[in-house]
């Protein structure tokens, strides 16, 4: 029995939000949404085009006196009762989650409760945020920095974790002050326009976050508008590059958190079963539709066939299927489209490169046939100079590298174009703390991986500039404005 298209009643009400207007006639037309989990459309999404981007700019830029003007202490609480929403719709935001993009449920529930954390975190900085006194010479004054923010900020993320990619760029915007126009991908708008509706209900103002899915044309007449002052962006490279084209002729500042190609390190003294564990889950637990996963193993030679065995045993027992259901550990990826160019790299890997398929390899049978299904591969003795070792697959696809050296692995974890992360096994302290401040990426996690709101994440390279998290994501979102008074 194939899987079943989950129900019209699971989708918000189409269209646009804008104020608090839903606008379903939208001039960039409409794109049909199709369920991964069984390759059969659910609905037409509304599609804005450069007017609607307009109309959501212009309702941004209302709001934006009244709410950055709002005492920060109701604007926390604001804040803090959307996150309440959040909470409290919990099962159903997963079960849309899954709906979109394929995600299972139960990976679902960790990315609300990111979202949740987020928000949470940054209404604590909403009456928190100030400057600072400076000392002055030669002459005397009272000098003093206020944090102010941006004014009109335009958010673009990615259909592979959009509840957390939401949160991340949204929660730290509204608490410095900031209003919003938020333009989801096209192929998974829904819980970006759930959480709009949540912000309405949660009684923050019309027009302070507007959502707008859109393809590139709708993202092209976001970040060239003059009414826009900041852009966030979270997703690949030939788009950033676009992003920065259109936002050069207005000269605004640009975020952007992009991709990943991260080593995990895995040393002989380390814990090996919680390696295989973490690889497995960063592999699986998105279809490995993550920038940050760490699916490039750098393994010990001492350790080496061990692991891989050890690998390919917990892969076989994952549990693919109905994203809907509780006992599904790994869904669909996200598109046909998807599915055809992931096969074409594990095919280009095995036709042109020595690499040695471990395990899997090939698109799920049987009952999910008709769903865009991979199964979990793993190819072993790759080469770190071949395409599969240095490009995003942004599939279920682990790829095991060997080292014989601390000093190798560094040479091979580095020798990448991306910088995001990196993760450590090892139980050498000394080794862990020598090694991290070596490795060319903004993140790096030892024996194991937290995601707390409160710690800065982004990368270096290609992996894009600017931070969210902590207090330097929110600082991604205020400007500093000095002042002199003198004596």
């Amino acid at each position: 029995m194939s899987i079943e298209t989950p129900s019209p009643e699971l989708f918000p009400a189409a269209g646009l939000l804008i104020g608090e207007r839903r606008v379903a006639d939208a001039t960039g037309g409409v794109h049909r949404h199709v369920y991964p989990g069984n390759g059969e459309a659910t609905l037409d999404v509304a599609m804005a085009g450069a007017a609607e981007i307009d109309a959501a700019v212009q309702a941004a830029r209302h709001a934006l006196p009244g709410w950055k003007r709002l005492s920060p202490d109701k604007r926390r609480d604001l804040i803090l009762k959307f996150a309440d929403l959040l909470q409290a719709n919990g099962p159903a935001l997963c079960q849309l989650a899954a709906a979109e993009n394929g995600m299972p449920v139960s990976k679902a529930a960790g990315h609300q409760w990111i979202a949740v954390d987020n928000f949470r975190y940054y209404a604590g900085w909403a009456d928190k945020i100030g400057g600072e006194v400076i000392p002055t010479w030669p002459a005397q004054g009272l000098d003093y920095t206020l944090r102010e923010p941006y004014g009109v900020v335009g958010i673009i993320i990615s259909w592979n974790a959009p509840m957390a990619l939401f949160s991340g760029g949204v929660a730290p915007a509204l608490a410095a002050g900031n209003t919003v126009v938020l333009k989801p991908s096209e192929l998974a708008p829904f819980t970006s326009l759930r959480f709009g509706e949540l912000l309405l209900e949660a009684g923050i103002p019309p027009g302070v976050v507007n959502i707008v899915p859109g393809g590139p044309a709708a993202g092209s007449a976001l970040v060239s508008h003059t009414g826009v002052d900041k852009i966030h962006f979270t997703g690949g490279g030939a788009t950033a590059r676009a992003i920065l084209d259109g936002a050069r002729h207005n000269l605004t500042p640009v975020a952007l958190e992009l991709g990943g190609k991260s080593a995990r390190i895995v040393f002989a003294d380390g814990d090996i079963e919680a390696a295989v564990r973490d690889a497995i889950t960063g592999a699986t637990s998105i279809a490995g539709q993550g920038c940050l996963l760490g699916t490039r193993v750098l393994v010990d030679d001492a350790i080496y066939e061990d692991f891989i065995a050890r690998c390919k045993a917990e892969l076989e027992k994952v549990a693919l299927g109905d994203p809907a259901k509780a006992a599904t550990q790994m869904g669909p990826v996200i598109s046909a489209a998807a599915s055809q160019r992931i096969m074409g790299v594990i095919e280009q890997t095995q036709r042109e490169t020595s690499a040695r398929l471990v395990t899997g390899g090939k698109r799920a049978g049987g009952a999910l046939a008709n769903g865009y299904f991979i199964e979990p591969t793993l190819f072993a003795d790759v080469d770190n100079r071949s395409s599969l070792a240095q490009n995003e697959v942004f599939g279920p696809v682990l790829s095991i590298l060997r080292f014989r050296s601390d000093e190798e692995a560094v040479q091979i974890a580095n020798d990448s174009l991306y910088g995001l992360a990196a993760y450590l096994h090892t139980h050498d302290v000394r080794r862990a703390h020598r090694i991290a401040a070596r490795l060319e990426v903004g993140n790096v996690w030892v024996n194991g991986t937290g995601f707390s709101p409160s710690i800065p994440f982004g990368g270096v390279k290609q992996s894009g500039f600017g931070r969210t998290g902590g207090l330097p994501g929110l600082e991604e979102f205020t400007k500093i404005k000095n002042i002199w008074i003198a004596n």
